[in-house]
């Protein structure tokens, strides 16, 4: 008998794509309206000035400039504090 017979089966071998999420652009560079600056899961980053946010929170340039970051003190629902990074673009 040449073959393998009753194999089994396993529970291994399955796996998640990628999702390359993260900054894309960092701080200084310059960017091209539409272009994407940030691919994140939820609202870790806030946008700032010329900056849009699409449906999965991903962070696109609103207008051709250079983008910048910051920290800014958020009021909560509840009247707590957290800190917050903004993105935004400075136009040329």
């Amino acid at each position: 008998m040449a073959h393998t017979k009753a194999g089994g089966t396993t529970k291994l071998g399955r796996d998640s794509q990628p999702k390359f999420l993260g900054v894309k652009k960092y701080a200084g560079e310059s960017v091209k309206t539409g272009e994407i600056l940030i691919r994140q899961r939820g609202s870790r980053f806030a946008a700032g000035e010329n900056v849009m946010t699409g449906s999965d929170y991903t962070l696109y340039a609103g207008s051709p400039g250079t983008v910048r970051f910051r920290e800014k003190s958020k009021t909560r629902f509840d009247g707590t504090k957290r800190r917050i990074k903004v993105v935004s673009v400075v136009p040329h």
